[in-house]
């Protein structure tokens, strides 16, 4: 069946209208060109045999797919040439060379049958004769491009320049170009379908265009890559050349570089292991050409080998006393701290070979654990280094990368070692707490053969792969929370806890740490101002609520600064900073001691947390409505947290009349239990004692003692369980005015830990300690009497503007 395209325009009477139809591979055959074509397939051959018994006329098309054998009408494109078939050659191997002269294009209308060759009816295209000054222009472009692309491209010669530019006509021009410029088969169709001259012009002028830049970036490309090789066989013949001047001079065939390395190798303390693999790798290091990337990966492994302080240590100050000097004038308080470092410098003076003990400091921020460190080095005459582990997630940060991997480098721990100097430095792992696992390892696990006085003597940093003796060290870890640590990480340290400071311990580091620094570090002279006692205490209580002394630093710059800044404007008068002043230098005062007027109705009790920056007060209030005995828990609570108060609630109604309270309280009533601050998450057990005594305060009428603060978790028994943190809540206590607290009496061991000064200063604390729930509510609980006598401090309606 045949497929009609149009109605068939009639062809010159020499040339019948049904024509066989030649299908060319990977090619376009263009009108006015004369090339020779080899013909191997069996219809391609009976296509020219029919040709030839006829005029010779013969359709050229060309093949979407060339790897097709049989095309058929689909396998084509339906525009192509009317070419004649000059002369036919047969070969030896049977293909049969046609030389053919392509005419004019011409459009299949049907394809009349495609066995045993293709045979369509064809019509002219439309083409039409165009001239003038712009055609001859874009006539003369074209050349000049396709001379441009002769220059470029390897498969364009000379000759096929001459022929273009000797032709005139721009139909001859412009066929001749596209069927020589290497494009693919449908950039060349899309120019043999054009019709018009002008469009067909423009078209091939945006593929030859195209052509170029390709050609272009490839000579760019090409003569880079030339540039780079003619360089490195340059410097390779300089290299050698240079080699054969050295050796007529007789300065041997070695180089200066090569010659450092052999002097710092012979001079290098290594252990025996260490020095083997160094040899090694000079013998390696002589052998390479100093071009090649393995020398310079070769040579930084050997400079890590030989910087390395395998045998170069300190020598120990063994003097107790000045040790001892030398902690106090740095730090104040921290006993325990400095007696187990004079502990320490005590058997290290008995016993040589002692190993360095591995201690973690555990307290909140600001308590002085990093600086610590570098005091104790300063005090055993050490190198300090320190390395902060928070945010570490790759395990590689510890025992470095494979030589395997570009850029690789030993790990943190030998890098330290490098810098120090020395094999015994007090080495400092800030932040040990605040270490994660995913994908790349978990540092922590790392970390135990570090930690281990069993293990780390031989230490093996994955770059260097030998063993470095790590004993000698002496590690001291950090951490606001030890909980967080890997119990087995744990297990090979020991922990020192350091705790909160009290006000007086505060006073005493502002007057003789915090002041000089601050007034040396903003140009003032002691001449030019002075704190009393009072300011001090009242920046500690009213401007800042922290367990160590950062805040209370940055509000003493502060005052500082605006010092400095009258000194400046001309003051020359000592400025003595009052408490009264303190408004003018640090504002309006940020906290207040409102504990006791927060107590002022039933249903509120202050309880005490512990958070890995110190302690904290905690209130909790409990209110009630008409209702049906929901109970509702706000301030961002933990499930621990709302356990606690089930369990409270429960004890209640079980106890609700030697209680005092209304046994059909939960049929009639809907409580609220709330935490302020709930922007803040709460958990664990301790509030149990607090979340009790607020609710029955509430159901009771009975208010809590605004004096007293209280920790301990409950039972449905109404015991009371021991708690953790006891140090850091009774701390908080004392910073917030608290006089009385409530215990568990199995935490009566635990305040063995709180400084003295908490429980012998200004403002005592007294202690009472309990088994039972019935004890708490008889000690923290006003009589009905006092409770309607503080009726008159009772919560007002605020007034709003």
């Amino acid at each position: 069946m045949a497929k009609n395209r149009g109605e068939a325009n009639q062809l010159p009477s020499s040339v019948p209208q049904a024509l066989p139809v030649l299908p060319l591979r990977n090619s376009v055959f263009f009108p006015h060109q004369v090339t020779q074509l080899s013909i191997g397939r069996e219809g391609s051959i009976k296509v020219i045999e029919e040709a030839l018994r006829d005029e010779g006329f013969v359709v050229i098309v060309a093949q979407i797919d060339g790897g097709i054998e049989g095309p058929t009408e689909k396998d084509i494109y339906w525009v192509g040439t009317l070419a004649k078939v000059l002369k036919m050659f047969t070969l030896a191997d049977g293909t049969r060379s046609v030389l053919m002269q392509g005419l004019r294009r011409v459009q299949l209308l049907s394809v009349l049958h495609a066995e045993p060759y293709l045979r369509a009816v064809v019509r002219d295209m439309d083409v039409k004769k165009e001239t003038g000054l712009e055609i001859d222009a874009m006539t003369a472009n074209l050349k000049n491009q396709f001379r441009k692309a002769v220059e470029l491209s390897p498969n364009l010669s000379d000759e096929q320049l001459s022929v273009v530019l000797s032709m005139e006509e721009p139909e001859s021009v412009i066929d001749m170009i596209a069927s020589m410029i290497p494009v693919t088969v449908a950039e060349k169709e899309e120019v043999l379908e054009t019709a018009n001259v002008r469009s067909r012009m423009e078209h091939l002028t945006v593929t030859l265009t195209k052509l170029l830049q390709k050609l272009e970036l490839g000579s760019k490309i090409q003569s880079e890559v030339q540039d780079g090789i003619n360089k490195s066989q340059r410097e390779y013949y300089l290299r050698e050349q240079l080699r054969a001047i050295k050796k007529e001079l007789g300065e041997g065939d070695g180089n200066v570089e090569l010659g450092d390395l052999r002097k710092r190798l012979d001079e290098a303390k290594l252990s025996d292991e260490a020095r083997k693999v160094a040899e090694k790798e000079y013998s390696r290091l002589e052998q390479m050409n100093q071009a090649s990337a393995e020398y310079t990966v070769s040579r930084t492994y050997l400079d890590w080998i030989l910087d390395l302080p395998w045998g170069t240590g300190t020598e120990d100050t063994l003097d107790i006393g000045r040790a001892r000097e030398a902690l106090a004038r740095d730090h104040y308080g921290l006993e325990k701290v400095k007696n187990r470092i004079l502990e320490y410098l005590a058997v290290r003076k008995l016993k040589a070979d002692m190993r360095g003990p591995i201690l973690v400091f555990v307290g909140p921020p600001g308590v002085g654990k990093t600086s610590l460190g570098r005091s104790i080095a300063a005090a055993l005459g050490r190198k300090f280094v320190r390395i902060s582990l928070g945010g570490i997630h790759d395990e590689a940060e510890i025992r470095g990368h494979r030589r395997t991997y570009i850029g690789a480098l030993p790990g943190r721990i030998i890098q330290g070692l490098k810098k120090a100097g020395s094999n015994n430095p007090v080495f400092m792992l800030d932040e040990i707490d605040k270490t994660g696992a995913d994908f790349h390892g978990d540092p922590s696990s790392a970390l135990l053969e570090v930690l281990d006085p069993e293990q780390n003597f031989s230490f093996s940093d994955h770059y260097l792969e030998i063993p470095f003796d790590l004993s000698k060290v002496m590690f001291i870890a950090t951490a606001n929370m030890i909980e967080t640590v890997p119990p087995a990480l744990r297990d090979r340290m020991e922990i020192i806890e350091i705790p909160s400071y009290i006000e007086d311990e505060k006073l005493h580091i502002a007057t003789s740490f915090l002041i000089p620094k601050q007034v040396a570090e903003h140009g003032l002279r002691d001449d030019q101002i002075e704190f009393n006692d009072d300011a001090l205490r009242g920046i500690i209580a009213g401007y800042t609520r922290e367990a160590g002394v950062r805040n209370l630093e940055r509000r003493i710059a502060a005052v500082t600064r605006g010092v400095a800044r009258e000194v400046a404007e001309g003051r020359t008068e000592k400025a003595a900073v009052t408490k009264d002043a303190l408004t003018k230098y640090l504002g309006q005062q940020k906290f207040f001691a409102d504990a006791a007027e927060r107590i002022n109705c039933p249903g509120i009790a202050i309880g005490l947390a512990w958070t890995p920056v110190g302690g904290e007060i905690l209130f909790v209030e409990a209110t009630k409505m008409e209702g049906k005995g929901n109970l509702i828990l706000t301030g961002q609570l933990g499930d621990v947290m709302k356990e606690s108060a089930q369990a409270a609630l429960s004890y209640i109604a079980a106890n609700a009349q030697s209680l005092g309270v209304p046994p059909d309280f939960r049929s009639k009533f809907d409580i609220h239990i709330h935490v302020p601050a709930g922007g803040i998450p709460k958990d664990g057990p301790s509030a149990g004692v607090t979340m009790l005594t607020a609710l029955t305060s509430l159901l009771t009428g009975r208010r809590v003692r605004n004096d007293l603060a209280m920790t301990g978790e409950i039972t449905l028994r109404g015991a009371v369980l021991p708690i953790g943190g006891v140090k850091e809540k009774v701390l908080a206590a004392h910073r917030a005015g608290v006089s009385t607290i409530l215990l568990p009496e199995r935490n009566r061991m635990d305040l063995e830990e709180v400084p003295h000064g908490a429980m012998t200063g200004a403002h005592p604390l007294q202690f009472q300690f309990v088994k039972e729930m019935r004890e708490v509510i008889d000690l923290a609980l006003l009589s009905r009497e006092e409770s309607e006598e503080g009726k008159a401090l009772a919560w007002e309606p605020a007034h709003t503007n």
